[in-house]
């Protein structure tokens, strides 16, 4: 049985392609807002973190109106780091729009969502947006995305996929690439004829797969998936089991049962086949479980998720300031958010340590993690975080790392410095290929050779080169990579910091705090251009005479000091270092805290 008025699709592409904003317009032209209603831009992106860096972290479910077809439609997130939150959702959706920028082309993330598309059989949509840029390549951009799919292996109904032009800010759409549209009408068109309906028996035992995990403190879990067969009623009795058998099946009782229509949810009172819904009252619920009807228990096969790759050790925050300026300090605390957050994402692992103080946590990349550490900050949470380090792992008898394919896009004038820096931390070069005035890259590299990288990338580019990588595969272990060639500048005591302290020691190096912070002994207070270490008195005040010297009085001169965000320290600190994270603040500071201690250290070891 067909659902003739419903369409589940994905929007899948690279990050920062358009994803979020050509939803804002399929909303607003399939009748989500009243005509006088102000919504603000990138709606879909609700989260404080997508909204400041501009990108989707969830894949959120919405829906519109075309045609008497309702149009259900999940964004989904471009970086590669979470890209576990794809894998899931498009397990609820019949086909994708696949979104490829007119400039950019097909990035290393376009790859990987588009892959797991192709596994499933997912008819695609392409869609060239951001037509109006200066310097898009319309002509070149079809056929890349035609050797994209033939490398993939890609179905014959697939190759031939519908090709659409858009300008997702200006909402329009054209089927052709020298017509300009004026709405999203053709685009909307497409899907309905080109995207086939739900299939499905209503009249059959109920089957829905469980894709996402939602938490709400008034009904606890609650689960998020499509229905494959059968009909959902409020109240009703069903068993819940996973296709794995990791656990055995139970008995429970749906709680409360919507939809999304538009923004909002609304509760129903039944769903049917093809139908995407959210469902609570299941204590244990988790992703891949399926729901089925209490007298026919028969689970859904429910894809794999890729391994992590990286990974942390998070613990409770030991340094002089501890528990100054933070709510959660403690163990079980920290321990508690955490195994929470493996709830809501599969691509996460946590575990314990020999040490109870702290936890082992893996994830897809350092963005993975770092997103984490943020939305921990800002609730109130206060701790340690060690360097990221790879997972290893073993294939027929050979230690294994992980690999990335890299994709950098720089300028002509870049390209000798790129290639200079990545050498040393073994990236092997697969094409190189001319785009106007600039050049385009394609690395395989490991993913310790990313750690600490970006900002020497920008810094080499003068900020105009563009670099992404996603997960490729793992190959054997490539040898030793430097992590940094430069050295650490370490607070010498506890104190406050002072002009002139601050001031002799911006000739050592560049500093990362200003006049009046707080530091202590062991804390790393900026870098150093030599590799080892120097410890640094920035609590130094001038000793005072009754003799005043002609012009030696006048105000200092600090150059301004260099403020990390938590992503550039996590790629500074050395294996050494580790990172303090408070709602306040982000302080980088040594393992070892005493300084005489850690000296004697490196004597004992010959360094």
């Amino acid at each position: 049985m067909l659902r003739e008025d419903l369409r589940n699709i994905a929007i899948i592409a690279h990050v920062d392609h358009g994803k979020t904003t050509l939803v804002d317009e399929m909303l607003k032209q399939g009748g989500a807002f009243r005509e006088n209603q102000n919504v603000a831009e990138r709606v879909m992106d609700s989260n404080d973190i997508e909204r400041e860096r501009g990108i989707t972290i969830l894949a959120k479910n919405t829906s519109c109106i075309y045609n008497g077809v309702k149009i259900n439609i999940i964004d989904t997130p471009g970086h590669a780091d979470f890209g576990g939150e794809v894998e899931r959702v498009l397990k609820m959706v019949d086909g994708v729009v696949l979104l490829v920028d007119a400039a950019e082309g097909c990035m290393p993330q376009t790859r990987f969502v588009l892959q797991k598309a192709i596994e499933m059989e997912h008819k695609i949509i392409v869609v060239v947006n951001k037509i109006d840029r200066p310097d898009a390549r319309l002509d070149e951009i079809g056929d890349e995305v035609l050797e994209l799919l033939l490398d993939l292996d890609a179905g014959d109904e697939q190759i031939e996929s519908p090709v659409l032009f858009c300008s997702g800010r200006s909402g329009t759409a054209s089927i052709s690439q020298y017509e300009e549209g004026t709405d999203l009408k053709p685009l909307f068109e497409t899907v309905l004829s080109h995207i086939k309906p739900p299939e499905g028996d209503e009249n059959a035992p109920l089957q829905m797969l469980v894709s996402c995990i939602d938490y709400n403190d008034y009904v606890g879990r609650i689960g998020i998936g499509r229905i494959e067969r059968g009909t959902v009623k409020l109240n009703q009795q069903v068993t819940v089991g996973d296709f794995h058998e990791s656990k055995k099946p139970f008995n429970s009782k749906i709680g409360t049962l919507s939809q999304v229509e538009g923004l909002n949810k609304t509760a129903v009172k039944e769903a049917k086949a093809g139908d995407i819904v959210w469902i609570s009252g299941i204590e244990s619920l988790t992703i891949g479980d399926t729901v089925c009807d209490a007298n026919n228990y028969e689970p859904v096969m429910f894809p794999k998720i890729s391994e992590p790759t990286v990974e942390m050790t998070f613990s409770v925050n030991d340094s002089p300031f501890a528990g100054r300026e933070g709510k959660f300090v403690t163990t079980r605390q920290i321990r508690d958010r955490l195994f929470r957050e493996t709830l809501r994402d599969v691509s996460l692992r946590v575990s314990e340590t020999e040490n109870t103080d702290s936890f082992k946590v893996a994830g897809r990349g350092e963005m993975h993690l770092s997103v984490l550490i943020e939305n921990m900050r800002r609730e109130g949470y206060e701790l340690g975080v060690s360097t990221p380090r790879v997972l290893m792992r073993e294939i027929d008898g050979v230690n294994c790392e992980p690999v990335e394919r890299l994709a950098i896009d720089v300028p002509e004038s870049s390209v000798g410095a790129v290639m200079e820096k990545l050498g040393p931390r073994k990236a092997e070069l697969l094409s190189m290929n001319p785009q106007g005035s600039r050049m385009r890259m394609d690395f395989l590299i490991p993913s310790r050779g990313l750690f600490g990288y970006k900002s020497e990338f920008l810094t080499d580019t003068r900020g105009e080169g563009v670099m992404s990588s996603v997960f490729d595969s793992y190959q054997p272990f490539k040898g030793e990579i430097p992590r940094r060639n430069t050295g650490s500048l370490v607070s010498f005591e506890n104190g406050e910091a002072i002009t002139y302290g601050l001031y002799n020691a911006q000739e050592r190096g560049s500093l990362f705090i200003g006049a009046g912070v707080p530091v202590y002994e062991g804390m790393i207070v900026g870098s150093s251009p030599k590799a080892e270490d120097l410890v640094v008195n920035v609590c130094k005040k001038k000793h005072l005479t009754n003799t005043r010297a002609s012009g030696s009085d006048d105000a200092l001169r600090l150059v301004p000091p260099k403020r990390l965000s938590l992503e550039d320290s996590l790629e500074f600190i050395a294996d050494d270092e580790m990172l303090e994270v408070t709602p306040v603040s982000i302080r980088m500071r040594k393992r070892v805290l005493d300084n005489q201690l850690r000296a004697k250290q490196r004597s004992k070891h010959g360094v």
